[in-house]
C-alpha cells in the first residue's frame, strides 16, 4: 500500500496550488490530510474512485482533518472516544488488517501556553493507540507537531524550549515509541537529515532551515512490513510537504 500524509495548511488553498495534480499523479491508496481549514460543504471538487471522510473544527477556517481512501473502511470514527471533535483533530479508519489514523496534534503555541492541553491530548492519544493495537496493527500519520531528536530540526539549541521541541513534547513522543510503535522514517534512515516543515518567514525553506514534524508511526509488530518512508520536500503548495509510507500490508 502507498499512503500519503500532508498538512495542506488549508485544503482549498492547496487545491489552487497543485494539490489535484499531485493527487492524480501519486495515485496513493489513501491520502491523509491535516489542517483542512474547511467544512465539508465548502469542498467543490470530487475524488472519483475514492471515499472521503472529514472531521472539521467547530471554528470555521481552523484545524480539521480528512482521509481520502480507495478502499471503503469497515468503520470510521472521529476523535478519541468522542473527544477532540471540536477541533477536528483525529480520524480513524478501520480496515480488515489494520487501523489508519490521521492526527493533527495541537501546537503548544508561544511560551508553551497550550502545553497542558497538549500533554493531555498526547496521553489520551497514546492510550487510544495502545487500545487499538491490541485488536490489530495501527498506522498513525499526520502533523504531530514535534521534532523528536536534534537531527530532526536545523537549529536544536536555539529552539530547545520552543513549541515543538520542548522537553515535555519530545518525552511524550519517546513514550509513544516505547509503548510499541515505530517512527517509520527514522527506523529506515537513522542518520538521514530531512525536513517536512519550514517557516514562511526569513526564506527558511530556501535556506534549508526546517523541522521534521510530519510522521508515519506504525505498530512495532508490522515494522518489518515497511517498504519505504519518504519525505517529498520538493513538493510545494504548503509550509509542510507530503510524507509517504509504502508498506506491504
Amino acid at each position: 500500500m502507498k499512503l500519503i500524509s500532508w498538512n495542506t495548511n488549508g485544503l482549498r488553498a492547496a487545491i489552487n496550488k497543485g494539490f489535484i495534480e499531485f493527487f492524480n499523479q501519486e495515485k496513493a491508496d489513501a491520502f491523509c490530510i491535516q489542517e483542512t481549514k474547511m467544512q465539508p460543504e465548502q469542498l467543490e471538487i470530487d475524488f472519483p474512485g475514492y471515499y472521503l471522510y472529514m472531521n472539521s473544527a467547530d471554528k470555521k477556517g481552523y484545524s480539521g482533518t480528512a482521509i481520502i481512501t480507495k478502499k471503503k473502511p469497515l468503520n470510521v470514527t472521529y476523535g478519541i472516544h468522542g473527544e477532540y471533535n471540536d477541533e477536528g483533530r483525529i480520524i480513524t479508519a478501520e480496515f480488515e488488517d489494520f487501523y489508519l489514523m490521521t492526527s493533527y496534534t495541537p501546537n503548544s503555541q508561544e511560551e508553551l501556553r497550550r502545553l497542558p492541553y497538549r500533554m493531555t491530548f498526547e496521553d489520551k492519544l497514546r492510550e487510544y493507540l495502545i487500545e487499538l493495537d491490541r485488536i490489530k496493527p495501527v498506522i498513525l500519520c499526520g502533523d504531530l507537531n514535534v521534532a523528536h531528536q536534534e537531527i530532526d530540526l536545523k537549529n536544536p539549541k536555539a529552539n530547545h524550549f520552543n513549541p515543538g521541541f520542548s522537553d515535555e513534547e519530545r518525552e511524550k513522543f519517546s513514550l509513544l515509541l516505547k509503548s510499541g510503535f515505530v517512527d517509520s522514517f527514522r527506523f529506515l534512515y537513522p542518520e538521514t537529515i530531512r525536513y517536512s516543515w519550514w517557516s514562511y518567514r526569513f526564506h527558511a525553506r530556501e535556506k534549508g532551515i526546517g523541522w521534521r514534524i510530519d510522521y508515519f508511526v506504525v505498530s512495532e509488530k508490522i515494522k518489518d512490513k515497511i517498504v519505504d518512508a519518504l519525505i517529498l520536500d520538493e513538493v510545494e503548495g504548503s509550509d509542510h510537504c507530503p510524507v509517504v509510507l509504502n508498506i506491504a500490508i
